[in-house]
């Protein structure tokens, strides 16, 4: 009964000195973070896209499209600043299925947390010295963001996590943009709550220690649509939504008003090809309404090689296991169209 503790794992100091970055790479992130950053105070008038497969499965598929991405980014660079998604723990609704990398680094076999802690850092290390991208994850387990904090440039915390307590205090404490997801219900309030902890000083636990936070002045909202009582998806990102934020962050007195429209989740119904649409609306409204263009900061898109999701066990490469995402054709050309829209 109960719970069978298996084996110590390694505390995150050790995994990075196990595997640690050459100075090259350290360098490439600052500047990766700076760029970003800049976005989010409003100095840089760019649009950020947050993009990549809705789960990281295959160090091989993931790599091969991020090696797509660096090429893309070569190319629409005055216009938009380009984050990859590797996504390596997936939050589950019901606790059934692929739980990501951290869980199972081969989709195929049982879990195996030591191999994937190594699996996950080694992948995002790789994104970075071969590709020049610090890339983005999503801060499933507030505890295990240290094993990645020097390589990520990008923190989402999921619609399920948002209204945790450990989740928006950790939030406080980091120093790169963290997106704070609405609430599956869709309430804004909780949304904004959660990024008035992580803009706020804390004092609290972490990892056995007792830690006193800074406070993330740029911790921002993520419009990612919600479910209503009888489970149908409804969408957020629309003209009058962006709006209502506006005037919701008006009154917050938060610093760096900012919003990533997530165009897949419930803004799609997860309907990936409806990303295409949503992303051209998204645009749409930034260029019809200046409060609007200065608060909406970024896009985020699930894409990957092939179009759709399969099956684990499949085994067709690059196609999601996850969600469904937007092939690789119809993404170069969606970055394209959004670049000219900026």
């Amino acid at each position: 009964m109960g719970m069978n503790f298996k084996r110590k794992l390694p505390i995150p100091m050790e995994i990075k000195e196990r595997l640690p970055l050459t100075i090259e790479m350290a360098q490439q992130k600052v500047k990766n973070d700076a760029e970003i950053k800049a976005v989010f105070t409003g100095e840089s008038d760019k649009l950020l896209l947050v993009i990549g497969p809705c789960s990281a499965d295959s160090k091989e598929s993931v790599l091969d499209y991020i090696s797509r991405l660096a090429e893309l980014r070569e190319r629409v660079k005055d216009k938009i600043v380009i984050v990859p998604r590797i996504y390596t723990n997936k939050p589950r609704t019901t606790g059934a299925g692929y739980k990501g990398m951290l869980h199972q680094p081969d989709p195929n076999e049982k879990p195996d947390m030591l191999h994937g802690i190594v699996a996950i850092r080694d992948l995002h290390m790789c994104a970075l010295k071969e590709y020049g991208f610090s890339c983005a994850d999503e801060m499933l387990y507030p505890d295990n963001y240290r094993y990645l904090s020097d390589l990520l440039s990008y923190v989402a915390v999921g619609a399920r996590s948002v209204e945790n307590q450990q989740h928006r205090l950790t939030s406080s404490g980091i120093d790169i943009p963290v997106g704070m997801k609405n609430p599956t219900s869709g309430d804004l309030s909780i949304m904004m709550n959660a990024i008035t902890a992580a803009q706020s000083k804390h004092t609290f636990i972490y990892r056995g220690w007792e830690v006193e936070s800074e406070g993330n002045p740029y911790a921002h909202a993520i419009m990612r649509g919600f479910v209503d009582r009888d489970g149908h998806s409804i969408s957020n990102y629309h003209y009058e939504d962006l709006v209502n934020l506006s005037e919701a962050y008006a009154k917050s007195g938060l610093v760096n008003p900012a919003c990533i429209v997530d165009a897949n989740h419930a803004n799609s119904g997860k309907k990936y090809l409806e990303q295409i649409r949503i992303c051209k609306d998204i645009m749409y409204s930034r260029n019809h309404n200046n409060d609007i263009k200065k608060l909406v900061k970024g896009i985020m898109i699930e894409s990957y090689i092939e179009d759709g999701a399969q099956k684990i066990g499949d085994g067709i490469y690059g196609k999601s296991i996850t969600d469904p995402c937007l092939g690789w054709e119809k993404t170069e050309r969606l970055v394209f169209d959004i670049a000219e829209e900026v």
